[in-house]
C-alpha cells in the first residue's frame, strides 16, 4: 500500500475522534514564510520529501502562484501527527498574505478553530499581520505565534543572544498589543489569548532551513539560543534541523494549544450562528454530534478539471456522505452530493464520509457559493462572512472573439461564485463586462486565469477606481411624486455616524438579526432609541427609517418603496456610484386607494426621485478610496520614497528607523497609487519594499469634484449636465 493511501486511511480513522482533531489556518503578512513553513509540516507528516521542503511550495498549486512566488488561493491539506503517544488529525489551510487576496483569509477563518500567525523576525508585525489577526479573532479563532527567519538575525544582522532576545520579545509584545486591543470587547473570549514563550504558544525558527524551537522543545532537547547561534554561524544547519526539526515543534504546539472541535464549537456557534440557541440543531452543533442533522458551512468554491465544482467547508454537525439531498441557503431546490473527500494539498482524495468537526471537499452542491449554509433540514443560515475590505478597482473585460462571449459570461459568473470579494457586472448587450476587486494584482490574476485556465482570449481596460457618494449634512424634507401624480412620499436624508457604518460593515448590525438584538447594537453605536425602533431596511451601509404613523396601504407598498430606495442608492445622483452612510427617513406618504394606481411604475420612480433630491440637498459628495502605505527603504533613498507618496496627493504620517532601514508610513488615494510599483522601484533603485492596505473612503477635495464627476458621467454614457441644484460643487 502506498504511503499516501496509508495517510488517507489514518485520516479517515481519526475523523471520528473530535478530541484528536485540530482545524487550523496559517496566516501572515506577505513573504513572511507561511507556505515555506507549510512545506516543512507536510514533510514532517511524511507527505512530501524532506529534501525539497521549503522550496517545493507544495500548497501553491496554481502555475501563477509558482511564477509570482506568492500564495493567491487558500489551500487545504489534512495530515496526521503523533503527540504524547496519541495520533492527531490536523486539517490545515494555508492562506494568502497579499492584501488583495484577504477575502480568502476571512473565509478560511470560518472553517478553523486556531490560527498560527507567522511573523518575520526582521520585519516584525506588519499591517497585514494586524489584518489577519483581526480576521481570526472576529471569527472566534485562537491565535498562536511563530517567529520565522530567525536565521537572518544571526547571519545577516550578526546579533548576539541578548540583542536577539530583545528583538524577539519586542515582536511578541507588538503581537500581544494587537490581540489585547481586539479581544477586549469580545464577551465570549473569557481566557487570555495573548501568546507567551513560557506557556509554549510562541515558536521560533527558520522555515527555509527547517529548524524550530519553543520553550517546551528547548527543555526536551537541552538546546538554547546560544547553541542555535553557534550552529547557525558554523553553517551546521542540517545538524540544527536534525536536532530540533521545525515540523515537530510547530505540530506539537498545534496539538497542545489549539482547541479541538469539542472545545471550540460551544463557544464559536453563538458567534457565527443566530438561530434558536435552545433548538436541537444548536445542541447538535455545540456537541459536534456526528449523528445529528447535517450542517456544513461552505468557505471555498474551487474547480477541478475532472470533478467540476468543489465546495470545501466545515462540517459543524452530522455526517456528510455521497447521495444525500441537501438544502443550500438562499435557494429553493435541494442539491445531491456526488462525492465527498478531503484535501491533500493540490489533490482531493475521496472518502466514504466526513463527520462533524472536520473539513470536507464536496461535489454536487451546484447552488452553493462561498458563504452558503448547507444542511439536511431547512435552517437559519450562518452569519454571512463579512470581508474587511471592499472592491476599490474596476476593469472592463471583453472577449476578443464574439464566439467566446457565452463562455466568458459563464466564467465570470463562476469567478463571482468562487470569490465573493470580486464583483461582476455583466452587460450582455454591449459585451463589455466589469469586474471589481481589492487591487490591481487581484484583477490581473483573475484576467490571466480566464485566459490561461479557460482558454478565452480577452481584452481588459485600464483600471478604474470605484468611488462612493455620501451626504455630508441633514437635508430638508423632499417630496417625491409618482408619474400619475396620485402618490407622494416625503423623505429626508442625513449622514450616519462612522461608528454605525463600521458596525454594519463588520456584520454586527443586519436585517438578519433578531429585532431586539439589532436595536441594542444600533443604540450602542450611538443611534437614539426611537430611531433604532423604526428601522425598516438596511441596504449596504444605508438605513431606511419608517417614521410614518398609520398610513393606509403603506404596508403592502413598502416592498416597492424599498426597491425604489435601493435603485437610488445603487446609482447615486452625482455619478451613479453607490451611496454609503446615509440615514433615510420616510416621514409621510399619500397613496392612491386603488392598487393599480400605486404599482411599481408609480412608486419606484417617486421614491428614487425623492431620495436623490434629498441626497443633493444633504450636500452629497464623492468619496474616494484610500490606502495605508508603508515603505521600508535605506536612509539614502528616504527622500525619494516619501516624495513618491507626497507626489500622489498622499500624506506622510510617520518616519522612523527600524534596524538598518527607514520606515515611511502614510496614506494615499487608490487612484494615484496605480503604477506605484514601477515608480517606487525606479525612485529607490529597487531598494524599497512596500505594502499597501485599503483603508476605506474619504471625501474627495471640493476642487477635484466637478472634473471627476464629469469624467465618470462621460465614461458611463450619462448626461454631462448634473441634476438641478447640484451647483455647490
Amino acid at each position: 500500500m502506498g504511503r499516501r493511501k496509508k495517510i488517507v486511511q489514518e485520516c479517515e480513522r481519526l475523523m471520528d475522534k473530535p478530541e484528536n482533531i485540530r482545524n487550523i489556518a496559517i496566516a501572515a503578512h506577505v513573504d513572511h514564510g507561511k507556505t515555506t513553513l507549510t512545506d516543512n509540516l507536510l514533510a514532517g507528516a511524511g507527505m512530501i520529501s524532506q529534501d525539497t521542503a521549503g522550496e517545493q511550495l507544495a500548497m501553491d498549486t496554481e502555475e501563477d502562484e509558482q511564477e509570482r512566488g506568492i500564495t493567491i488561493d487558500a489551500a487545504n491539506v489534512s495530515m496526521t501527527h503523533e503527540y504524547e503517544g496519541d495520533n492527531h488529525l490536523i486539517n490545515l489551510i494555508d492562506t494568502p498574505g497579499h492584501v488583495d487576496f484577504g477575502g480568502d483569509v476571512t473565509r478560511a477563518m470560518r472553517a478553523v478553530d486556531g490560527a498560527l500567525v507567522v511573523v518575520d523576525a526582521v520585519e516584525g508585525a506588519m499591517p497585514q499581520t494586524e489584518t489577519v489577526l483581526r480576521q481570526a479573532l472576529r471569527e472566534g479563532v485562537k491565535p498562536t505565534l511563530f517567529i520565522n527567519k530567525v536565521d537572518r538575525l544571526i547571519s545577516e544582522l550578526q546579533e548576539g543572544p541578548q540583542e536577539m532576545q530583545d528583538r524577539l520579545l519586542s515582536v511578541i509584545h507588538d503581537v500581544n498589543e494587537l490581540i489585547r486591543g481586539m479581544t477586549e470587547e469580545m464577551d465570549d473570549i473569557t481566557e487570555d489569548w495573548t501568546v507567551g514563550v513560557e506557556d509554549g504558544t510562541v515558536g521560533f525558527g527558520s522555515a527555509l532551513y527547517k529548524w524550530g524551537v519553543s520553550m517546551p522543545s528547548m527543555q526536551r532537547t537541552g538546546m538554547d539560543f546560544g547553541d542555535i547561534i553557534d550552529l547557525e554561524r558554523a553553517d551546521k544547519r542540517q545538524e540544527l534541523h536534525e536536532r530540533t526539526p521545525l515540523s515537530d515543534v510547530v505540530l506539537d504546539m498545534v496539538c497542545e494549544h489549539f482547541p479541538n472541535p469539542l472545545n471550540a464549537q460551544p463557544r464559536r456557534i453563538p458567534r457565527i450562528w443566530r438561530g434558536d440557541a435552545e433548538s436541537d440543531l444548536a445542541e447538535t452543533m455545540r456537541l459536534v454530534d456526528e449523528d445529528g442533522e447535517l450542517v456544513l458551512m461552505v468557505t471555498d468554491i474551487g474547480i477541478d478539471p475532472h470533478a467540476g465544482e468543489i465546495a470545501a467547508g466545515r462540517v459543524f454537525s452530522g455526517t456528510i456522505e455521497k447521495g444525500q439531498e441537501l438544502y443550500v441557503s438562499g435557494t429553493a431546490r435541494q442539491n445531491r452530493v456526488q462525492s465527498v473527500g478531503i484535501y491533500m494539498g493540490g489533490e482531493r482524495e475521496e472518502v466514504e464520509r466526513v463527520p462533524a468537526g472536520n473539513i470536507a471537499a464536496v461535489t454536487g452542491l451546484k447552488d452553493a457559493i462561498a458563504g452558503s449554509t448547507v444542511s439536511s433540514v431547512e435552517m437559519t443560515p450562518f452569519e454571512s462572512i463579512e470581508h474587511i475590505s471592499e472592491p476599490v478597482i474596476t476593469k472592463s473585460v471583453e472577449a476578443r472573439n464574439m464566439d467566446d462571449l457565452p463562455k466568458l459570461i459563464e466564467t465570470l459568473q463562476q469567478v463571482a461564485k468562487e470569490d465573493p470579494t470580486i464583483q461582476v457586472e455583466i452587460n450582455e448587450e454591449t459585451g463589455e463586462h466589469l469586474i471589481s476587486g481589492q487591487g490591481e494584482l487581484h484583477l490581473e490574476v483573475i484576467g490571466q486565469r480566464i485566459e490561461r485556465n479557460q482558454g478565452i482570449p480577452i481584452n481588459t481596460g485600464e483600471p478604474i477606481v470605484v468611488y462612493r457618494e455620501a451626504p455630508q449634512e441633514a437635508s430638508g424634507e423632499v417630496e417625491g411624486v409618482s408619474p400619475n401624480r396620485h402618490n407622494k412620499f416625503y423623505i429626508t436624508v442625513e449622514p450616519l455616524s462612522d461608528d454605525i457604518v463600521d458596525e454594519i460593515q463588520l456584520g454586527n448590525v443586519s436585517m438578519d438579526m433578531p429585532e431586539l438584538e439589532r436595536r441594542e447594537a444600533l443604540q450602542e453605536a450611538g443611534m437614539d432609541k426611537d430611531t433604532s425602533q423604526n428601522v425598516e431596511h438596511i441596504h449596504g451601509t444605508n438605513i431606511l427609517i419608517d417614521d410614518t404613523k398609520g398610513i393606509q396601504h403603506l404596508n403592502e407598498t413598502m416592498e416597492l418603496v424599498v426597491e425604489g430606495l435601493e435603485e437610488a442608492l445603487d446609482d447615486g445622483p452625482l455619478a451613479a456610484e453607490p451611496v454609503q452612510g446615509a440615514l433615510i427617513r420616510l416621514h409621510d406618504a399619500k397613496l392612491h386607494e386603488d392598487t393599480i394606481h400605486r404599482g411599481p411604475a408609480q412608486v419606484i420612480p417617486a421614491v428614487r426621485e425623492a431620495v436623490h433630491r434629498a441626497l443633493i440637498d444633504g450636500e452629497i459628495r464623492l468619496l474616494e478610496p484610500i490606502q495605508d502605505v508603508r515603505i521600508d527603504v535605506p536612509s539614502e533613498h528616504m527622500g525619494a520614497a516619501s516624495g513618491e507618496i507626497q507626489g500622489r496627493r498622499g500624506r506622510v504620517d510617520d518616519m522612523y528607523q527600524e534596524g538598518d532601514l527607514m520606515v515611511i508610513e502614510g496614506i494615499a488615494p487608490v487612484e494615484e497609487m496605480i503604477g506605484f510599483s514601477s515608480d517606487i522601484r525606479s525612485a529607490t533603485e529597487g531598494r524599497a519594499s512596500w505594502n499597501t492596505e485599503n483603508a476605506g473612503f474619504r471625501v474627495l477635495a471640493d476642487n477635484l469634484q466637478p472634473d471627476l464627476i464629469e469624467e465618470i458621467r462621460e465614461r458611463k454614457g450619462m448626461k454631462l449636465e448634473l441634476p438641478p441644484s447640484v451647483d455647490y460643487i
